[in-house]
């Protein structure tokens, strides 16, 4: 392994220290039966440290911890406005541990150190403090019913919520999750990714710092069979709430009817289509957006539009453009601020990126930049940004979610073809259209199956609209005021009146 050389852009952090303990009533514990698992860095292989190997022993304290907090009401029964207060000082101690909190996100995921500060902890702060804010001013309803009854509509937290987030984005997806169930008065279990644990169990202790009692907010890291199964089978959890692959998605909304029918809420895969028109207004903006977004945190983000399709008669200029952009993605060390693609989580993932681009060569794709594992002397995990031309609808890298720097770049001559092609995906969570025709941009904006369309850019997002799919890209949504209905349970109470008039 190669030791990174420290530079005034590539801060030290050899004497950084991190805690791998679950987080459970309030403490830090080890596992009940004292197993752990290592936390490699994949930015140099380094051991960053050791973390709980938790199981069912631990997520039923964790849950069984939760349960108590929302039965004696320490946090339920407090008012929203209580509540805000304390929602805000958290974002604001998400805030004033920034650089420690990016630090630690870089080195356990891998993305470079500019976005983990610029985005992921700004972006997790704003969620938290947004939902303090918001859950003050949503009102509950009255019926219009006939003058002999009064009927309430009101809002009540569910209970006990599970959460279980992927690696990719490990604090702005635990925030989008934690932020609106803890908002209403739930009691929450965060199972992290055990790929990338560590900012998770260091937001449960600035949560506790900033007034949420003891049990209310419990983190679990583990791995999926041993601690993700049982929290979606346990049969004390009244929802549970999951981000990461269509394959397991699929198995959380088994477990959910398997055991009490507890709600389930998925946020899964994509293979978004980025459809560009000859009309497009702005050529290089569309070049940059196509190609910074698939190559953004190294492609490893489920809305990433993999899929490019170009029309036919402006292929050529394009691709043009976008090969000059390529030198500027290459992988460096994600811990340089000047780093805009760092390491792929871990070896398996950057195994599973490689094969994907041996099928696409297999497969007959024309291989027009990368393709290769890249900085092999660092003891980290690095894709090269890889592009193919001449990628046909039916090939793997055109129907599978890849996870990882790569665009297939498909093009077309008739608008309704195209559109039946970004459909064909069993996905449906992001797409985007490009062209200066209002009424085409309309038309094929509805014709798309996708939860979110961008017109004329990709990716601009904020966190009052809502997040998710259509298709197997999961159900429920994210963010937005829409996120309140997904922790809460609509009660009706209905009063007879006997009018004395």
């Amino acid at each position: 392994m190669t030791t990174s050389t420290v530079s005034p852009a590539t801060p030290d952090t050899s004497a950084m220290a991190f805690d791998g303990r679950a987080f459970i009533g309030g403490q830090r514990v080890n596992a009940r039966d004292g197993q752990t698992f290592d936390c490699l860095s994949p930015v140099d292989g380094r051991l960053l440290t050791q973390v709980a190997r938790c199981g069912e022993a631990d997520i039923d304290a964790a849950v069984a911890a939760g349960r108590a907090a929302f039965e004696d009401r320490r946090w339920a029964g407090k008012s929203p406005a209580q509540r805000k207060r304390v929602m805000l000082k958290f974002a604001d101690l998400i805030q004033a541990n920034a650089e420690v909190l990016a630090l630690t996100e870089t080195l356990d995921m891998g993305k470079p150190v500019k976005y983990s500060r610029a985005v992921d902890v700004n972006s997790a702060a704003n969620c938290i403090r947004w939902y303090g804010e918001a859950v003050d001013k949503v009102y509950d309803e009255i019926a219009p019913t006939p003058d002999t009854a009064l009927a309430l509509i009101t809002r009540e937290p569910v209970g006990v919520v599970g959460v279980i987030v992927p690696w990719n984005y490990p604090m702005i997806m635990a925030s989008w999750k934690i932020a609106p169930a803890l908002a209403v008065g739930n009691s929450v279990v965060l199972k992290p990714s055990e790929k990338s644990p560590l900012t998770a169990l260091k937001l449960a202790e600035l949560a506790l710092e900033a007034g949420i009692p003891p049990g209310v907010f419990n983190v679990v890291p583990g791995y999926g069979p041993e601690a993700g199964s049982p929290l979606a089978l346990h049969m004390d959890v009244d929802c549970i709430a999951f981000t990461g692959s269509t394959r397991v998605g699929k198995q959380i909304h088994v477990m959910a009817g398997q055991s009490n029918l507890k709600r389930a809420w998925t946020e899964l895969g994509g293979k978004s289509p980025n459809i560009v028109f000859a009309d497009c207004p702005n050529l290089d903006l569309a070049v940059e957006a196509a190609v910074g977004s698939i190559f953004f945190n190294q492609g490893e983000s489920c809305n990433a539009p993999s899929r490019l399709f170009v029309e036919a008669s402006i292929k050529d200029a394009f691709l043009e453009k976008a090969l000059k952009l390529v030198p500027q993605y290459q992988p460096g060390n994600p811990l340089d601020k000047s780093t805009v693609m760092g390491a792929i989580v871990d070896k398996v993932q950057m195994d599973t990126v490689l094969r994907y681009i041996a099928s696409g060569r297999q497969e007959g794709a024309a291989l027009l930049a990368g393709g290769e594992q890249a900085r092999t002397d660092s003891g980290g995990y690095y894709v090269q940004p890889t592009i193919f031309d001449g990628v046909r609808p039916d090939m793997t890298i055109a129907r599978e979610e890849i996870f990882g720097p790569v665009l297939s770049v498909l093009s077309f001559t008739d608008t309704a073809e195209v559109v039946r092609q970004a459909n064909s995906s069993v996905y449906g969570l992001q797409a985007a259209v490009w062209t200066r025709d209002i009424n085409k941009a309309h038309g094929v904006a509805r014709a798309l199956r996708a939860g979110t369309v961008h017109v004329n850019q990709y990716d601009e997002d904020d966190i009052t609209v809502p997040f998710g799919g259509y298709k197997q890209s999961g159900v429920g949504r994210d963010k937005s005021l829409h996120a309140f209905d997904k922790y809460t349970e609509t009660k009706t109470t209905w009063i007879r009146i006997d009018s004395p008039l």
